[in-house]
């Protein structure tokens, strides 16, 4: 499966443009493991990633990847990351971060979303990307 389509390949070099906190356009995951990243941005250089990856040690972080190093990973039975190819986001970025810090892991469930969502309408901490 091609992990990035042209759409999403062309939003996500507008969205790095800006640097704005937008929501994830592009969720990667190990079919048989415990990463998971949502990507907001791609740098002009085609390959670095901007986004919440969780590597399954309780501590998800926003930061920088290489799509080319993503695509060389090789798992058991041949497989390879993928792309989530039913993701919508509902939200920006910066409430998943939220969310995955408090429950330290990367979250999409309403609930969870909407109470990150919420303390930031209320004054809550705020993560600004890079």
């Amino acid at each position: 499966m091609k992990l990035l389509t042209k759409e999403i390949e062309a939003k996500l070099r507008a969205n790095g443009r800006t640097r704005a906190d937008c929501p994830p356009l592009l969720k990667l995951f190990n079919p048989c493991g415990a990463y998971t990243a949502l990507f907001t941005e791609l740098a002009e250089d085609g390959d670095t990633l901007f986004g919440l990856a969780d590597m399954g040690f309780g501590c998800p972080e926003l930061g920088y990847s290489s799509l080319a190093e993503i695509m060389a990973i090789r798992l058991p039975f041949g497989l390879k990351i993928e792309r989530d190819r039913s993701f919508e986001a509902s939200h920006p970025l910066s409430v998943y971060a939220d969310a995955a810090r408090r429950a330290c892991t990367i979250v999409e469930t309403d609930f969870e979303l909407e109470q990150a969502a919420n303390q930031h309408h209320n004054g809550g901490p705020r993560h600004a990307q890079g």
